[in-house]
């Protein structure tokens, strides 16, 4: 037999026997063995994962906000992954409520954001009595709205003295269009619930009626710019007076620490009201035609006038007459249409009564007619104070 036919019979023997030994693997064994394939890549992918986000997650826990989605991160061939532990805890906190940071000494991270104070209910201390506000366990509003506690601003700072911050609000109980307002100190317990210090300072019925900025500083103090009245029904902002006053922590309560503890006379605080009566002229024995006015100006309002200005806006050809006039700082005699008088100081709630004498020369006809009589509040510069309800400074009387 030639050796080729030898060797390929040889080759076929050893063909057959090591076949018959070999099981050929069905589709069951295939689907085992990816499978375990799987598992093997599943385990060392997940593994890797943990490793390369615990720290971003940690971090953005401890910050009270959603950690973002993982970036895909391509691993080095030299570094080597090992599983970090899984944190324990069921669903996520409530909204009142969140992991938090602690400071170096122990204390809990007590900044909170405008969303999580609006996410659910908060304590706010007593409003005053007569407010008529919730208080106790209430949900705060964005945006203002019939009987709604509407949060204003926010600012943060170490009020306790404890090296970690805290957050101070100012919140209106917003009834139509104004309403008390009170700032409110907040602070999170270790839990990470939001928990209330207590009430720095509120606005009152004899003033401050105005609560318009906060400033929490880190050495302790909580500044609110205070306002003696709000603005509304005709008082705008401007005309109120503004003071900046601090507040301290002392364990237990706010007290004032610093800036002014009350308000001067608002010079807009003043409301005169005036009432004339009509001209009525005679005949002298000399030919002249004589009358008088009798002017009656009252202050209505809160605060002093420290002048009033008086103006009769008459005919020249009446003049002033007589010893009516002697309380006006001036010389009205000298003065042209319209005759005026520059009276002193009009305190709140005082009132001022002047009979006007006016004469008109023999040989003058006055005629009939009518006549503005109008008083107005001036500053101690001599400059006319706005009131807000000023309709009632001018009346118009007659003559004849």
């Amino acid at each position: 037999m030639p050796e080729q036919e030898v060797l390929a019979a040889e080759f076929a023997r050893y063909r057959q026997a090591v076949m018959t030994e070999i099981e050929v693997p069905g589709p069951a064994a295939v689907r085992r063995a990816v499978r375990r394939r799987r598992r093997s890549h599943l385990a060392a992918g997940a593994t890797a994962a943990l490793t390369l986000l615990a720290g971003p997650v940690v971090g953005y826990a401890a910050l009270d906000r959603p950690a973002p989605g993982p970036t895909p991160v391509e691993p080095t061939p030299s570094a080597t992954a090992s599983p970090s532990p899984t944190p324990s805890g069921s669903g996520s906190p409530s909204p009142s409520s969140a992991t938090t940071s602690t400071s170096p000494t122990g204390a809990p991270d007590g900044r909170i954001s405008r969303a999580q104070l609006l996410a659910g209910p908060v304590t706010l201390p007593t409003w005053h009595v007569d407010a008529g506000c919730p208080n106790g366990r209430v949900r705060l509003t964005g945006e203002a709205g019939w009987e709604t506690n509407t949060l204003l601003a926010l600012d943060t700072g170490d009020i306790d003295g404890d090296g970690a911050a805290e957050t101070v609000a100012l919140v209106q109980c917003v009834r139509g269009t104004g309403g008390p307002q009170q700032v409110v100190a907040f602070d999170r317990d270790r839990s990470g619930r939001i928990v209330t210090v207590g009430q720095v300072t509120r606005t009152r019925l004899e003033r401050p009626q105005w609560l318009i900025a906060l400033d929490a500083r880190d050495d302790g103090v909580v500044r609110v710019q205070v306002g003696d009245i709000a603005p509304g029904g005709g008082w705008p902002g401007d005309w109120s007076q503004r003071q900046w006053r601090g507040y301290r922590w002392d364990g237990r309560s706010f007290g004032q620490v610093s800036g002014p503890t009350a308000f001067g006379p608002n010079r807009h605080g003043v409301n005169l009201v005036l009432t004339a009566t009509d001209l009525v002229l005679a005949t002298a024995p000399d030919g002249s035609h004589p009358g008088t006015v009798t002017v009656r100006i009252r202050n209505a309002g809160t605060g002093p006038a420290a002048y009033v200005a008086l103006r009769l806006d008459l005919p020249s050809a009446l003049r002033p007459d007589g010893d009516g006039w002697a309380p006006c700082r001036n010389t009205p005699a000298t003065t042209s249409q319209p005759v005026s008088c520059e009276l002193g100081r009009l305190d709140a709630g005082a009132e001022l009564r002047l009979t006007l004498g006016l004469r008109a020369a023999a040989g003058v006809t006055v005629g009939r007619g009518t006549a503005d009589v109008e008083a107005r509040p001036m500053d101690a510069r001599s400059t006319v104070v706005e009131e807000v309800y000023g309709v009632d400074n001018l009346v118009r009387i007659d003559y004849r």
